[in-house]
């Protein structure tokens, strides 16, 4: 049996967990982004040795062919890993109507990403009680916000802005409509949060239905332009730059970080919340990765964790395996590809696939 993904986002993470655990490895690419995985990092012997972890490459002209029936019969041996790629690409309704490869997780989750999804994120992470920013609507403003507008030309990224007052809203909302950045139909359904003032975090976890337990596996955070590359230059000449060019937080990579073992808790006891609520509002539930992304904030004295967003598939951060939160619980690292192939394989085992795939 393959296990197979879309090559983007954390396909070599997938490829090479798969390797690990004795599986082969197929990537679904598209022509014109496949050198990293039919070329660089595609398995062939050097002497005695085999490196590389990708195994098959499967060639389409375009990602939304994955659900060609010829396409999907190419994949009917494998178990199909899904990231945010596959979800921006392929789209929510083709993979839960059209494409019948079993899929590790639970695929009608993906949706819940969005904001204008039924039961989305921001309503699990409430039912869960977890802290989440105060909302406002435009006129309501009166402290530091942080305005989320889907982008007009790449829905699937947000062109945000600040805003600490309704008419701080109204200039630089027009200025960027005018500017075709953002649709005024999206506008009206922005997301309009209190800006929380701490250090982000990202929860990864992985959740295994097969023994019932929530593992965290590592913490990180972002890399993003341009605001990285903004956030280096004194406060002078910050203000230049915005003078020509606006702010984004379009993510480029990540960065393995650890936490302060007394803040733990508070991460980890959100998950378990977390995954008890997603039980009751959607068959079958979590299944594997997902991660809570946030900020430690502290307020009159009192620390707390913020989430500003979840995510419901493989974390693009490879990364993670080098923090010790996996090692504490394996005596060894382990990365979520390689975790979630274990879960297949014992699944496999035990004939329990259907507990993991949907």
């Amino acid at each position: 049996m393959f296990i197979s993904t879309l090559g983007s986002h954390s396909a070599l993470d997938v490829s090479e967990g798969a390797k690990a655990e004795g599986y082969k490895s197929l990537v679904v690419c598209q022509k014109g982004r496949d050198i990293t995985y039919s070329k660089h990092y595609k398995t062939r012997k050097r002497g005695k040795k085999e490196i590389g972890v990708v195994d098959e490459v499967l060639l389409l002209n375009k990602f939304s062919e994955i659900i060609n029936p010829e396409t999907q019969e190419k994949l009917k041996d494998s178990i199909f890993i899904p990231n945010r790629s596959f979800s921006v690409y392929v789209g929510y309704d083709n993979i839960e109507t059209k494409f019948k490869v079993p899929v590790f997780g639970n695929k009608f989750l993906l949706r819940a990403e969005e904001r204008t999804a039924k039961n989305n994120q921001y309503f699990l992470l409430e039912k869960a009680g977890i802290d989440i920013p105060q909302t406002f609507k435009p006129q309501e403003i009166n402290t530091l916000t942080l305005v989320k507008v889907q982008e007009a030309k790449r829905s699937y990224e947000r062109a945000f802005f600040f805003a600490n007052s309704y008419a701080d809203y109204q200039e630089k909302s027009q200025k960027m409509l005018k500017e075709g950045i953002i649709k005024e139909e999206d506008l009206k359904s922005a997301r309009i949060e209190e800006f929380i003032l701490g250090a982000q975090f990202n929860f990864n976890f992985f959740y295994s239905p097969l023994h019932d337990e929530l593992e965290l596996l590592g913490i990180d955070t972002r890399r993003q332009t341009n605001i990285d590359g903004l956030l280096r230059l004194p406060a002078p000449q910050q203000m230049e730059v915005l003078k020509y060019r606006r702010f984004t937080t379009i993510e480029a990579g990540h960065i393995s970080c650890t936490m302060r073992e007394s803040l733990l808790q508070t991460g980890i006891e959100a998950g378990e919340r977390f995954v008890e609520t997603v039980k009751k509002f959607y068959p079958k539930g979590l299944i594997g990765p997902f991660a809570l992304q946030g900020a430690i904030e502290e307020k009159d004295g009192k620390e707390r964790f913020v989430v500003f967003d979840v995510s419901f598939r493989m974390p693009g951060s490879p990364g993670t395996r080098f923090t010790p939160y996996s090692s504490y619980l394996y005596r060894e690292p382990v990365s979520f590809g390689r975790r979630l192939a274990i879960e297949i394989k014992e699944a496999e085992k035990g004939k329990e696939l259907e507990k993991v795939t949907s």
